[in-house]
């Protein structure tokens, strides 16, 4: 029997049964990636395995990267560009092996076998034939960007864009559709990024060429993104994405945010209160926006950015080298939610967290401010970045049943810059109906219920997102 074989990860009947009868069949939607539009609209053709799986410029899978490190691999091989495709695949077909328990040997067969349909496990034995395989299958026509996201089935993905974006690739893709809707999502981390006065007014100056106007007082900030922010909904926009270390909700007035904007417009750096300050109000005033055009917003909350300072002064940031955050989340996250409801401006939320130990914190911070207005209008987030992966998806789920309620759950996004990670929907649902076959076949569940809990799978992998975001 092959390792990747159909009742991989189910465990007995109704998990067997949920997964093939409800989970396997629904269509992918994918409410939060990170695909290049570009390469979507110029249906890129990988020139190799190594391009499309490892290494692609500066971009590339950094959960292998990790891996590829820790096993003793140099940063020649990732980041340098110093060596072949092949030597590069080679090294990580060494270290594939040392992946065991770790969700990379799981992601890893699961991609070879549902995208290239191979079935071997990669090592240093079988890599030359597995590396020649699949790029003989990438120069074809089959194995495109764009056939490879209809492979699976993908309905609808949503990339992630800044607010200067043109989305002039979002356009050619409407122009051109392929069977899959792609649709920007807002992501205005930058302009909210004061603490580096130089590279924000770069970024502040290049915000107000795209909104045609200039930039002088928070007002006119504000004034510049509500343009954009208009722009991406007639787009198709319907999401927004907020990277954060923590919530913000500090007090403040208007007037000292014009004053902290001022000051770092003149080139000066704020002092922690004041950049505590204007992300707070940055924060609210983004949320509102949201809330007034009828988007969802989404928070990932709890990463430590780019923590080794050598490393990135030499390959810069996204390269492996960020960490799960351990700050108190409550009472931010709380009063910030509070502000929205007092206003009457709470739009849909989804919550992520980073530290396993915020997965209670954030499920009851969610359910505190549901108003009776929209099923799961707070919803608690898949497992997000380090918690992407068994452990961390059953203790979400654990988290999310026992104080909220499950069958409202949104569901699997890819979070991923891979065209070949759509193999996760399907991890994620195998894991899904192991949880529920199991609760069934352990009694928690009424078999009795079957039809009900069949709903719940298929809701669970598709229908919640489809009428939640209403793509």
């Amino acid at each position: 029997m092959t390792f990747i074989n159909k009742d991989f990860m189910l465990s007995n009947d109704t998990a067997r049964e949920l997964y093939h009868g409800s989970a396997a069949k629904m269509p992918i939607i994918d409410y939060h990636c990170h695909l290049v539009p570009q390469q979507i609209a110029e249906n890129i053709q990988f020139r190799d395995i190594t391009q499309l799986w490892l290494v692609d410029g500066h971009y590339g899978d950094h959960y292998k990267w990790r891996a590829m490190r820790g096993n003793g691999v140099s940063e020649d091989y990732l980041t340098g560009g110093k060596h072949t495709a092949w030597e590069t695949f080679e090294k990580w077909a060494e270290t594939v092996p040392y992946t065991m328990r770790n969700p990379l040997y799981h992601w890893t067969h699961l991609e070879l076998s549902r995208v290239f349909g191979i079935d071997k496990l990669l090592s240093p034995k079988t890599a030359r034939e597995i590396f020649e395989e699949c790029n003989a299958k990438l120069a074809t026509e089959e194995f495109r960007g764009q056939a490879l996201i209809r492979k699976f089935n993908v309905e609808t993905v949503c990339t992630t864009d800044d607010p200067a974006d043109d989305l002039r690739w979002h356009k050619m893709i409407a122009e051109k559709p392929f069977g899959t809707k792609v649709i920007p999502a807002w992501r205005p981390d930058k302009a909210m990024a004061i603490e580096n006065p130089k590279a924000y007014n770069e970024y502040i100056d290049k915000l107000g060429e795209a909104a045609g106007m200039e930039i002088k007082t928070y007002t006119d900030l504000q004034d510049a993104l509500q343009k954009r922010h208009d722009f991406f909904s007639s787009m198709g926009c319907k999401l927004s994405d907020h990277g954060l270390e923590n919530f913000y909700a500090a007090d403040y007035t208007a007037s000292e945010i014009d004053a902290i904007f001022a000051k770092v417009r003149g080139g000066s750096t704020p002092d922690a209160k004041e950049l505590e300050k204007f992300r707070s109000a940055f924060l609210f005033d983004q949320a509102v926006m949201d809330a007034e055009a009828g988007w969802a917003q989404q928070f990932h909350i709890g990463a430590i950015r780019n923590n080794n300072s050598r490393m990135f002064n030499l390959v810069g940031p996204d390269t492996g080298y960020d960490a799960i955050h351990d700050l108190e989340i409550a009472a931010a996250g709380n009063k910030f939610f509070d502000r929205l409801t007092a206003a009457g401006k709470l739009a849909k939320t989804i919550l992520y967290c980073l530290n396993p130990k915020d997965n209670e914190v954030m499920m009851t911070m969610a359910y505190t401010f549901n108003d009776g207005t929209v099923p799961g209008k707070m919803q608690f987030g898949s497992g997000w970045w380090f918690l992407d992966q068994e452990v961390g998806m059953r203790r979400q789920m654990d988290a999310l049943s026992v104080l909220g309620l499950f069958s409202r759950f949104v569901g699997m996004l890819t979070d991923s810059r891979s065209f070949i990670s759509y193999p996760r929907h399907e991890y994620f649902r195998r894991i899904l109906c192991d949880v529920i076959g199991t609760d069934v076949e352990n009694g928690k569940l009424p078999a009795c219920e079957m039809d009900q809990i069949k709903q719940m799978v298929s809701d669970i992998s598709y229908n919640n997102a489809k009428n939640y975001f209403n793509f």
